[in-house]
């Protein structure tokens, strides 16, 4: 990580000039990080995160420190940083209804077991509630109407509920909910806020209130359905104990899509169900850009005339894995736009969101998804699983309070900090470019003129990433020899300068999209299960660009991935590809085949060892027949996956 300078002016950086890469875990409690004030903020506005995992956090042995490196109480900590609201989740009954095996045939869990993942039910929730309350922070309540996780790709009925008729479920549901809240408030811990349903845009407790389903022998009840549901949820709240001061929210995910958000709301408007708040869940690295996120809430506010919170983002401070579990991050990193995953960059995220929503008219707050999300044996997403998210949480693995956690305060323009391990948290300014967000290589045949960009993407001091127009130096390109070239471009408006390396050669790659960069199959010829095989964009598991072809599949399969090249000049070609994965699958191989007319091929085998852990694997194909199929072979295992990338078909001899 950079060291920043600050002022409340311009930053003056002279840097040298790569491709950055994200903080180390280990260093995340000593960064020095600046955020930029949010003008015209609104005293109301929520500042918050969900810490549904805390419970079992701190039963399974998890502590919190400040940022004067004392143990202290996690609600004191968010409160001191600027939190004033607490989100957490309700599941009706989170117990496995049968043992859980693993592929061996093992029972993992018995029936009866806690599911993990916070074990929020209502005794859970009490306790959490009553800390929220008792720091004098607010109180969102989150019932997904489900025994475990519900989100867009699955919303399972409660068990209990399973046996219900429509019209049962309907009652049962508004009476659930009624009870419920009046539970919280008879224990001194009454919601504030109150979602009805979690990321809804399938629908919920699947299949009486399922929206869509790709399978047509399943009986849905559709949108119909669906709204007489969310109707007797919202019926529940306003029915209990002071449930005319609760605020209702109705949650989608994808809160840059506005066909989705126009489909169920303009149903909903038309049940004239009653609801206060549009609440989305926006992760940039799976929903856009904060111009999606703000075009879709400015539709949403002229359209339907609420509030409009995001009730869930996160994004991280470190690429590491904490727990070799693996993580569900993704880098951020569009065209245009993107962040660095440091702590400076999870700041600058967290500030940006804040700005876009409170930007649009009747947005009201941010909130962080599991900023506790600490590493703790004995306290994972799933009973049977490790935790995934351990990088997007605002405390280091070890519990220790991250500078990104004064955002909160720092968007209204206070709470700077400094704490005991040498990081810091102020506010500052006028952010400038000082490294290129990807590396710029170019190959030209010799006497061709390469063309260089006229705008780059480059990270700025905040480490957000956009667009600078930049100047490049003149090179006389008719007379340069073979070999590589630098050459220095000066960003528009600033001391920035960027190289960009252009091989001259003679070298030709016959692959057009050697990174996959269109997102395309483009001219590859796929055999195989399009689900299990696909491009992924996703910055973080690509050795070059963001696109990679990737694999991965629940069960094991076969596919080919092939491409056919003719009319080629007889001679020796190479071929390589770089590749990385989990391992454990039976048979990776790049081939060539029909170079010599006969069924012949030629194959180097690809041994996945782990994540970024990228091998280049080569082979010489003798071109006797001017053409030539090359490509990948894949039999794989169960929950195997792995990425290719930057592949080559060169003519050498």
């Amino acid at each position: 990580m950079k060291k920043v300078l600050w002022t409340m002016g311009l930053f003056s950086l002279l840097l040298p000039c790569f491709a950055v890469a994200g903080s180390k875990a280990g260093e995340a409690v000593k960064q020095k990080i600046v955020v930029e004030k949010v003008d015209g903020l609104r005293e109301d506005f929520m500042k918050g995160v969900d810490i549904s995992m805390i419970d079992q956090i701190e039963r399974s042995g998890g502590k919190f420190y400040n940022a004067r490196g004392e143990l202290a109480d996690i609600f004191e900590i968010l409160k001191e940083n600027g939190v004033n609201y607490v989100r957490i989740r309700l599941w009706n009954n989170p117990t496995y209804e049968s043992d859980v095996k693993d592929k061996k045939g093992n029972v993992v869990a018995k029936k009866g077991d806690k599911m993990g993942g916070g074990n929020n039910d209502i005794e859970t929730d009490l306790r959490i509630a009553k800390r929220i309350k008792a720091a004098g922070l607010k109180f969102m309540l989150d019932f997904h109407y489900s025994d475990f996780w519900a989100d867009p790709g699955k919303q399972y009925m409660p068990q209990d509920w399973k046996n219900l008729s429509a019209k049962e479920l309907e009652n049962e549901v508004e009476k659930f909910t009624r009870e419920t809240i009046n539970r919280f408030v008879d224990e001194g811990a009454a919601p504030d806020s109150v979602q009805i349903g979690n990321e809804l845009n399938s629908g919920f407790m699947w299949p009486i209130g399922q929206l869509w389903s790709d399978d047509p022998s399943v009986k849905i009840g559709g949108m119909k359905q669906f709204t007489r549901l969310l109707d007797r949820c919202s019926k529940g709240v306003r029915t209990a104990r002071g449930g005319e001061n609760i605020k209702i929210i109705v949650h989608l995910a994808d809160g840059g899509k506005q066909d989705l958000y126009k489909w169920i709301f303009d149903e909903v408007k038309k049940a004239k169900i009653d609801y206060d708040i549009i609440g989305l869940s926006f992760y940039p690295y799976w929903h856009g850009s904060m111009a999606d996120l703000k075009a879709n809430m400015e539709m949403c506010a002229k359209r339907y005339g609420k509030e409009m919170a995001v009730v869930e983002t996160a994004y991280a401070f470190t690429e590491e894995d904490g727990d070799a579990q693996g993580n569900a991050f993704q880098t951020y990193s569009d065209e245009e736009n993107g962040y660095v995953p440091s702590v400076q960059g999870q700041a600058t995220e967290l500030r940006d969101i804040i700005a876009t929503v409170s930007s649009v008219k009747g947005g009201c707050g941010v909130f962080w998804w599991e900023a506790d999300s600490i590493l703790v044996d004995g306290s994972h997403l799933s009973s049977t699983e490790g935790n995934t998210w351990e990088n997007q949480a605002l405390f280091s693995f070890d519990g220790k309070v991250l500078p990104s956690l004064a955002t909160y305060n720092l968007v209204s323009g206070k709470g700077e900090v400094e704490n005991v391990w040498g990081g810091e948290a102020k506010n500052g300014s006028g952010f400038v470019p000082y490294a290129l967000a990807e590396p710029i290589e170019i190959t030209v045949k010799p006497g061709v003129t390469p063309e260089l960009p006229s705008r780059v993407k480059a990270v700025f001091t905040n480490d957000s990433e956009s667009l600078v127009d930049m100047t490049w130096e003149k090179i006389d390109w008719k007379n340069q020899k073979i070999g590589k070239v630098n050459v220095t471009g000066t960003a528009s408006g600033s001391d920035f300068k960027a190289v960009a390396v252009v091989d001259v050669s003679n070298r030709q790659n016959l692959i057009e999209d050697p990174s996959f960069e269109s997102g395309k199959m483009g001219k590859w010829k796929l055999n195989g299960p399009g689900a299990a095989s696909f491009m992924e964009n996703n910055k973080g598991n690509a050795r070059t660009g963001k696109w990679t072809y990737k694999y991965w599949l629940g069960t094991g399969f076969k596919s080919i991935l092939s491409q056919t090249f003719t009319g080629l000049e007889n001679g020796t070609y190479e071929l390589s590809l770089w590749a990385m994965g989990g391992g454990g699958e039976n048979n990776i191989r790049l081939f060539a085949a029909g170079y010599d007319g006969t069924a012949k091929q030629i194959t180097a085998k690809i041994v996945n060892e782990g994540w970024q852990k990228w091998k280049q694997y080569k082979i010489k194909i003798p071109v006797s027949s001017q053409n030539v199929t090359v490509g990948i072979y894949l039999d794989t295992a169960p929950d195997c996956w792995g990425n290719f990338d930057d592949i080559e078909l060169i003519k050498v001899e």
